[in-house]
């Protein structure tokens, strides 16, 4: 018999013991267990142990029960303690795929039962359906020997206790003759299950889309019909025939967290048809056809040819940055400095315990001038001295010079932490000019390495911004680095924001603070900004709203405050890729003198990409508060898509030529609501690269 071979398969292998006997047993197994689920057990006491071999034998031991629930739970349908199981326990500690005594999975218990939510969440989890049900007929017969087996113990069971008088033996025999009464009416079930199920209908959609000049995306969903069993698995099929003979592949996807499947090694410019088909345990349905019903791999790139803007940039900048650095090699403002090294790797070693002392030169209060500050920060807490107070140190007591020119200076040099020593030295050559603008500057590489030398860390992280100035003449510059170690240190210590905000002693008044209260006051706002400019978008194509206004020493850009590093934006759909086909179409649109369209006609209603770009352009007029029948009055931009990395992409929107940048005085008649800033545009470009 197929069922005594599975079971004699089973003790050769010496697998687990079967699970409890009856629903009974299984609850009581769940009782024993539902305090275990959260066991670690590296937490058990080590003397109360053996050894390790006893260890490892009581961990299995937890491990086979949990197996042993997992199948009584599947065969009561209680998705609640399944789910429970799947969330503490692995695959492997499970051992979802490993058929019990009976030749079965708990994949296979729940989809014969037709149990779809258990079903699905199993599915989710890597389970798979026994490989011992090779056709339709070694299924059915597997189910009809449980059936007849179950029956026949049951009639076995019933004699006994019919014709044996009352005992212990007989009230034995009466709880099995009930487990087995309960396994055979699950059998019978199963098997209803299985001769009134059908084949799947096809996939309720697929959807096409071109992923890359090489590759294409095939999304898809599940069949409408809630009348065939579960599905457990999809095939994809690709020929450049639409009759799909020959087939060019096919692939099988039986991890279904997600359905989709990307389409690999295909020849740019070729005509591929896809359909996908859905498989229970009846078999395979009809296949679905894709939405369109064909793509040719392509990226907009080969509309014209064009090369990637940045190829070979940052490998162009850094060979010329150490032409540059060779050049100056041997200069003689570098004869001063050959020591310099030395003590510079001295200073650097040091940890923060030996800087963080009484004779350090961090600043307690400020006096009218130019400073920097550094602000290092761990969940909610920040990194203060021995004195309780955020690392200080003076640039120029005697600043006069432009504050913005300046400082976005000292932004630039915010991507070259580990070159400050170099730069330093380079500078030090043009003191005799006397120029404000070069004695500042370099008085801002002073102050920087000495900020580095006090804290013996060369990267102080990100600038802020913009500086914090008070009507007292301090101006203060703010970097901000989150330490996401583990590294503790000694001498210093970590204070919560909070108990430092409310212990700081206020030296000015409310009307008038002082810059250092004013970044206490601030100082989670400025964190929050450094940690959302760190924040990357998911992978998709997104349309962008590029707006500026000026000032008189500078152009500042309108960002959102939860992403300051992007622009304005919603996105249009998840495949980051426009084609060849989609790129032609919106230079057809930018050609002809007409600004974005709000109607769609005949030849572009059909158009994906025209009815993503109409919801996505309601959407982000909406976000930016400017009312819908402005944007007849917009333009797309047509000289390139927007490409970040290999995942995220970007068309633009634009205002009328007119409005992209609002001259200083310049009334804006449509004001953004909440939630958005404006950024100088080169501190946004640097966080962009970032």
């Amino acid at each position: 018999k197929m069922t005594q071979q599975m079971r004699d398969l089973q003790l050769a292998q010496a697998r687990k013991p079967p699970g409890p006997s009856s629903p009974n047993a299984a609850k009581r197994l769940y009782r024993n267990l539902s305090g275990k689920f959260r066991v670690n057990y590296t937490s058990f006491d080590e003397g109360s142990l053996v050894g390790r071999g006893e260890k490892e034998k009581l961990r299995k031991s937890y491990l086979f029960q949990s197996n042993a629930a997992l199948f009584e739970a599947v065969e009561l349908q209680d998705l609640d303690r399944v789910q429970e199981l799947l969330k503490h326990y692995s695959p492997e500690e499970l051992d979802l795929n490993t058929p019990n005594s009976e030749g079965l999975l708990p994949l296979d218990i729940a989809i014969m039962t037709n149990n779809a939510p258990i079903a699905r969440a199993l599915l989710q989890a890597g389970a798979k359906e026994s490989p011992h049900f090779v056709s339709l007929e070694s299924r059915s017969l597997h189910l009809s020997t449980l059936v007849r087996e179950a029956e026949q113990r049951v009639n076995e069971l019933m004699a006994q206790v019919v014709n044996e008088a009352p005992n212990a033996d007989c009230s034995e025999k009466e709880k099995q003759l009930k487990a087995w009464e309960w396994r055979f009416r699950l059998y019978k079930r199963m098997k209803a299950g299985f001769e009134h199920a059908r084949v799947p209908d096809a996939p309720s959609s697929v959807h096409l889309s071109v992923a890359s000049s090489s590759s294409l995306q095939v999304t898809f969903w599940e069949p409408l019909s809630v009348n065939s069993a579960v599905v457990t698995k999809y095939k994809v099929e690709w020929s450049c025939s639409p009759t799909f003979s020959p087939l060019l592949g096919e692939a099988v996807i039986d991890k279904l967290k997600d359905l989709h499947f990307t389409i690999q090694g295909l020849v740019s410019g070729t005509t591929c048809h896809v359909r996908v088909s859905a498989y229970n345990m009846k078999g395979w349905g009809p296949p679905q056809a894709s939405t369109p019903p064909f793509a040719i791999p392509s990226n907009w790139r080969e509309y014209d040819g064009r090369a990637p803007r940045r190829r070979g940039q940052a490998e162009a900048l850094d060979h010329l940055l150490g032409q540059v650095k060779t050049v100056h090699q041997h200069c003689i403002c570098h004869e001063p400095c050959k020591n310099q090294p030395q003590s510079r790797k001295h200073s650097v070693s040091k940890s923060l315990k030996h800087l963080f002392h009484p004779g350090s030169k961090f600043l307690k209060t400020l006096k009218r001038g130019l400073y920097l500050t550094a602000i290092f920060y761990k969940d909610d807490n920040i990194l203060v001295t021995h004195e309780d107070q955020i690392p200080v140190v003076e640039i120029d007591d005697t600043y006069s010079c432009l504050l913005m020119q300046d400082f976005l200076w000292f932004t630039k040099v915010s991507c070259m932490w580990d070159e400050i020593l170099w730069l330093r030295q380079c500078v030090t050559v043009s003191q005799s000019s006397c120029s404000c603008i070069l004695q500042t500057r370099f008085k801002m590489l002073l102050a920087i390495s000495q900020m580095q030398g006090l804290l013996g860390i060369q990267d102080l992280g990100q600038v802020f911004f913009e500086p914090i100035k008070d009507k007292q003449g301090n101006i203060l510059i703010v970097t901000l680095k989150e330490v996401k170690t583990n590294q503790t240190f000694e001498s210093v210590r970590w204070v919560p924001i909070c108990k430092l905000q409310t212990s700081r002693k206020s030296v000015s008044s409310p009307e008038e603070p002082t810059a250092l209260d004013t970044l206490l006051i601030s100082v989670q706002d400025k964190l929050a900004y450094h940690q959302r400019s760190s924040h990357a978008l998911s992978p998709g194509l997104y349309l962008g709203y590029l707006k500026l206004c000026s000032a008189v020493d500078q152009i500042r850009v309108l960002v959102p405050e939860q992403l300051p590093n992007i622009l304005c934006h919603v996105k249009i759909r998840s495949n980051p890729n426009i084609s060849r086909e989609e790129w032609e179409w919106l230079q057809k649109m930018a050609s002809v003198e007409e600004p974005v369209p709000t109607e769609p006609e005949a030849d572009t209603a059909q158009n994906p990409l025209f009815q993503e770009l109409q919801v996505a352009i309601k959407e982000l007029m909406t976000l930016v508060n400017i009312p819908l029948q402005e944007a007849k009055d917009f333009r797309l931009y047509s000289q390139e898509v927007l490409d970040f990395g290999d995942q995220v992409s970007f068309l633009l929107l634009l205002p009328p030529s007119d409005d992209v940048c609002t001259a200083p005085g310049q009334n804006n008649p449509y004001t953004p609501r909440s939630g958005f800033l404006t950024l100088p545009l080169q501190i946004f470009e640097l966080g962009e690269e970032r």
